[in-house]
């Protein structure tokens, strides 16, 4: 009968499994996951931050459309708007002489007492303020502009150069930068009055 040849076995050629395990992470995975983790977060952060920007500059063109339409009001009513008083309405109090208004006051007329705005809408950013100021024809005021400072200099509305860089308005400055949006009355521009838009120097 032939013999078979002989197999040698070592133990290096068989594994012991487990089914049950548990399964452990190279340091490699380890860093691997820990990188990953750390890209989301940032990306994560910068886009809640956006959007944060975002929305209060969304407050802002809502606060001077409210603003706009509540000066049209007072105009219908006296005819003409109200002063200014370095950048704020003269139209508050409850007296027969109007008061000038800090925003967050209530805008109403001081003879009858008529509101036109319960609240004066403030800028959320403790540095930032709105800017009113109207124009006198013949001893009447019939315009007036109403500025307001934007986070996203990005903003579509936004004035920009040849080069893309935003602008603010000459001349005015809302809290501690430059006006770089803003409504007016439906007579002249944002522009007029010798406030032209110019490039924001950094």
């Amino acid at each position: 009968m032939q013999k078979l040849p002989k197999k040698r076995f070592t133990l290096s050629k068989f594994t012991l499994s487990l089914p049950n395990a548990p399964k452990g992470f190279t340091l490699i995975e380890l860093l691997v996951v820990i990188s990953i983790i750390g890209v989301l977060s940032v990306i994560g952060l910068n886009s809640f931050g956006s959007a944060r920007v975002k929305s209060r500059d969304s407050n802002r063109k809502s606060d001077l459309s409210a603003v706009s339409k509540a000066l049209e009001l007072y105009y219908n009513d006296q005819g003409e708007y109200p002063d200014d008083d370095s950048g704020s309405i003269v139209g508050c109090g409850d007296s027969t002489t109007p008061a000038t208004c800090t925003w967050g006051d209530t805008f109403q007329n001081p003879t009858t007492g008529e509101v036109y705005m319960i609240t004066l809408p403030d800028d959320s950013n403790s540095t930032y303020d709105y800017y009113y100021e109207s124009f006198t024809v013949s001893g009447i005021n019939t315009s007036y502009q109403l500025y307001a400072r934007l986070e996203n200099t990005r903003d579509i509305a936004v004035g920009k150069d040849v080069d893309g860089d935003p602008q603010v308005y000459t001349d005015r400055t809302c809290g501690t930068l430059g006006c770089n949006y803003g409504v007016s009355s439906s007579n002249i521009t944002l522009e007029d009055n010798s406030h032209d838009l110019v490039t924001e120097e950094e």
